[in-house]
């Protein structure tokens, strides 16, 4: 870790916060996870075809996680070096590099449509919107369950969207950045209990949890953070509360997490029965105590709540920068 490794993050989640994911630029040019998922859609045809043994396709998987692994850490450490070289233009081109792979804004925008979407639209808007960040039949959802979709994607995705990357590029720069961003986009792409993935798709679901795990308790911390500025204490304290509470609730080790912190940080219930691909998933509700019935404006509050978490951890990371400046 270093100075400047902190201030090119503060400066990439400011950019980030500011630009988002511009239509104009990605109508023009591939964003840089399309590849990923290029790659991974190549290791999946090479190697998860023909019959073979439960154990023989996680194996398989295996290998292939990590040859995704090791050529996206490769392609992050060759981009740190020629960084390096280039000095302050750089350094530039680094921040826009992070800010590339972070989605504050993006994912703040996509679910406020959702919001929009219900009050323009009415039931269908909604789900029209939803169904761009969720993978549950939005034909499913009456309003309240649009709702606690769109805050709950919301809480998910700050974690593994912005908190996990930021995370994981503090501790070891562009190859850490660039190995996550390809090993999350495995685990969506391959990482599903589907029959064909079940036993292939393994490593990758296994390693995206542990690769995670650091970053949901983290967001959970921060959505609390964003709570007291936002709600006050008592939001804050029950956001806590809530997430060291119900996290074991939701059916993944990390996802529980940052959902639990908002249903506590804006006083609803989060979770529950819902339908994937046609299946019901069965969960109970987080924060037993909080509004059953989830509204717009519950969409809107988490947003406010999501937003000033970014600022507190963009501030975190400012401060933490202070020491190594300072040697």
């Amino acid at each position: 870790m270093s100075a400047e490794i902190f201030l090119i993050l503060v400066m990439a989640l400011l950019l980030d916060r500011v630009l988002g994911d511009p239509d104009w630029l990605w109508s023009r040019l591939t964003h840089p996870v399309v590849f990923f998922g290029k790659a991974v859609e190549f290791v999946d045809e090479a190697l998860n075809r023909g019959e073979f043994t439960r154990a023989w396709l996680k194996f398989r998987g295996v290998v292939g996680i990590l040859v995704l692994l090791a050529g996206a850490t490769a392609l992050g450490a060759v981009l740190a070096r020629l960084f390096d070289v280039l000095g302050a233009l750089g350094s530039l081109l680094e921040v826009v590099t992070v800010a590339v792979f972070l989605a504050q804004k993006s994912l703040g925008d996509h679910v406020s449509r959702v919001a929009a979407g219900l009050r323009r639209d009415g039931l269908a808007g909604g789900r029209k919107a939803v169904s761009m960040i969720v993978g549950r039949d939005p034909n499913t959802l009456d309003e309240p369950a649009v709702c606690r979709a769109a805050i709950e994607s919301l809480a998910e995705n700050f974690s593994d969207g912005v908190v996990a990357p930021a995370f994981w590029y503090a501790v070891a720069g562009l190859p850490g950045l660039l190995a996550y961003k390809m090993l999350n986009t495995a685990d969506s792409m391959i990482g599903h209990k589907s029959p064909k993935y079940l036993h292939f798709g393994w490593a990758s679901a296994r390693l995206d949890d542990l690769a995670n795990l650091p970053a949901a308790r983290l967001s959970a911390l921060l959505i609390a953070a964003g709570a007291y500025f936002k709600r006050g204490a008592e939001a804050a304290k029950t956001a806590i509360e809530v997430a060291r509470r119900d996290h074991g609730r939701h059916r993944s080790p990390n996802s529980g997490w940052p959902e639990a912190a908002m249903a506590g940080a804006i006083g609803v219930q989060l979770a529950g029965p819902r339908i994937y691909g046609g299946v019901k998933v069965d969960e109970p509700m987080m924060n037993d105590a909080g509004r059953a019935v989830a509204a717009i404006e519950d969409i809107e509050a988490a947003v406010t709540v999501f937003y000033a978490a970014c600022s507190v951890m963009a501030l975190a990371f400012a401060i933490v920068a202070v020491p190594f400046l300072l040697l």
